[in-house]
């Protein structure tokens, strides 16, 4: 972990940390904190989804190996930070809890209620919601000042930037401490966004990867071609429809429809291609088919 610049601001860093949600992005999540030295505990409801997590990370970890990006020791120390969790009671002390289940309103508001009664009153409580009001989420709670959204991208790990969503009650205290803890202890740049539906990066990418969906659907070009000329032509790591994959394409329309019936704008309407392709279960690289095909590692065929 950093070194801060006084024991004051250390004695301020959330030490014990929860991540509630296993699924892709509590995997990556959970994945950073650890690989930063940080004592991460996973929860989820049953021990079978943890079991399913903790060797997803596995074969993440090992697919790092294979491509010497990280050493057996690293990977040795990742795991050891990890401690998976299935009673809520065993929270009751984290100093962080980062929230990553479901984008389903009274879901994660029932969550954030259990939370608000179970943590100590200077925890506080990040959600990585994408779409979903803060405001709305922490409206019934206790402590409502102590809530913010630490919105991650995908992967988690490498993405060197994260968007600190303030509601309307979150405190100056809380969002300050956030900032400290991205951009020191993460090493990432913190973005201020002040809550709005999408909030920056899935407001703008949603728009953008709808409209590659319309040029696919209208035969403009493949799928290849138009991913290799924003890859090429932009400089995108990945190009819009392999994005769409590796984000999960229920998780793209779920976002496409918050943000439609919010806004209510038809940029924002989902494009039926989308549509019938998550009806189809072609969800992406989770299910290893989407827009392309993937190996079970993720990998693009």
């Amino acid at each position: 972990m950093l070194t801060m610049g006084t024991e004051g601001v250390r004695d301020m860093e959330p030490k014990k940390i929860a991540v509630v949600g296993t699924g892709t992005m509590g995997q990556g999540i959970a994945v950073m904190l650890a690989s930063k030295g940080l004592e991460v505990f996973l929860y989820d409801k049953t021990p079978e989804l943890l079991r399913h997590s903790v060797i997803a990370i596995e074969t993440h970890l090992d697919r790092q190996l294979e491509r010497w990006a990280l050493t057996v020791q690293e990977k040795k120390l990742i795991l050891s930070k990890l401690h998976q969790v299935t009673d809520i009671e065993a929270l009751s002390e984290s100093q962080l809890v980062i929230e990553s289940i479901t984008e389903h309103f009274e879901t994660k508001q029932k969550l954030f209620i259990e939370l608000d009664h179970l943590l100590p009153p200077e925890a506080i409580i990040a959600t990585n919601t994408a779409t979903l009001s803060l405001t709305s989420l922490a409206s019934s709670l206790i402590y409502p000042h102590r809530t913010i959204g630490m919105h991650f991208l995908h992967p988690a790990g490498q993405i060197p930037m994260v968007e600190l969503v303030r509601g309307m009650n979150t405190s100056e205290d809380t969002f300050s401490r956030m900032k400290r803890f991205a951009e020191q202890v993460l090493d990432k740049e913190s973005v201020q966004v002040y809550e709005s539906p999408g909030f920056i990066t899935t407001r703008l990418i949603c728009v953008m990867i709808n409209e590659a969906i319309h040029t696919l659907l209208e035969g403009v070009a493949s799928a290849e071609d138009i991913d290799k000329a924003m890859k090429l032509g932009y400089d995108f790591h990945y190009g819009p429809l392999e994005m769409a994959d590796r984000f999960g394409l229920d998780s793209v329309l779920a976002s496409m429809e918050a943000l439609f019936l919010e806004f209510g704008d038809v940029k924002y309407r989902p494009n039926t291609l989308l549509k019938k392709t998550v009806r189809s279960g072609r969800l992406g690289v989770k299910t290893g088919r989407g827009f392309f095909q993937y190996t079970d590692g993720g990998e693009r065929v």
